[in-house]
């Protein structure tokens, strides 16, 4: 199970889905592509201050202040991990109740 975490200033992506085998899973994939999305479109369209970690199994993703831009994308992360959560609820636990900087 892939677990998606929300602390202040940090966003944690851990785990394997296990939908399907290794190159042909699409829930991985999904996951895999939000994340990485919002942070290239956090390093190319802001000058917002990050760091992270793109491991498999193990990601992250730290901040501090945000831009309006930063936020929109952020919200549109969230949307997007709410839906595969909601669709595949036995391989992604979206734990994002926690209160967001």
């Amino acid at each position: 199970m892939i677990e998606v975490d929300v602390f202040e200033g940090r966003i944690t992506v851990k785990g394997h889905a296990s939908y399907a085998d290794k190159g042909k899973d699409i829930v991985c994939a999904a996951v895999s592509a939000l994340f990485q999305t919002l942070i290239g479109s956090m390093e190319k369209i802001t000058e917002d201050s990050i760091k992270y970690c793109l491991v498999p199994g193990e990601s992250f993703l730290k901040y501090e202040e945000l831009s309006y831009e930063s936020r929109i994308m952020l919200d549109s992360f969230f949307i997007g991990i709410r839906s595969l959560a909601d669709e595949y609820p036995e391989y992604v636990k979206n734990n994002l109740i926690k209160k967001i900087k």
